[in-house]
């Protein structure tokens, strides 16, 4: 009669794999706050430069180029293109605000 092996422990500790990847997160959400400011910086120039020259604050083509940009960007890193322009179309009412908010401090 042989002994069943014991059974091999499991080396991987839920505890530290969740802190681990939680830790990963916050690295990620720290690096995206620190790339929308980027973005927010590039926009408020672009709102300067057309509130300064009398353009609109919207420009829907280039939003609808930028959405369908997105979406296919979205597609091939494995994102729901849905979630992207979602985001995306939170992020351009925002800058639109910025936008018209400067136009109105030109005036």
């Amino acid at each position: 009669m042989t002994d069943a092996p014991a059974p091999v422990p499991n080396p991987v500790d839920p505890a530290e794999t969740l802190q681990r990847l939680r830790g990963s997160i916050d690295n990620i959400d720290a690096a995206l706050i620190y790339l929308l400011a980027e973005r927010f910086k590039c926009t408020k120039q672009v709102g300067e430069l057309k509130a300064a020259h009398g353009m609109p604050a919207s420009d829907p083509a280039r939003e609808e180029q930028q959405v369908e940009r997105l979406r296919r960007l979205a597609t091939e890193a494995d994102l729901d293109p849905e979630f992207a322009q979602k985001w995306f179309t939170f992020v351009v009412a925002e800058v639109i605000r910025h936008h018209t908010e400067a136009a109105a401090d030109v005036r």
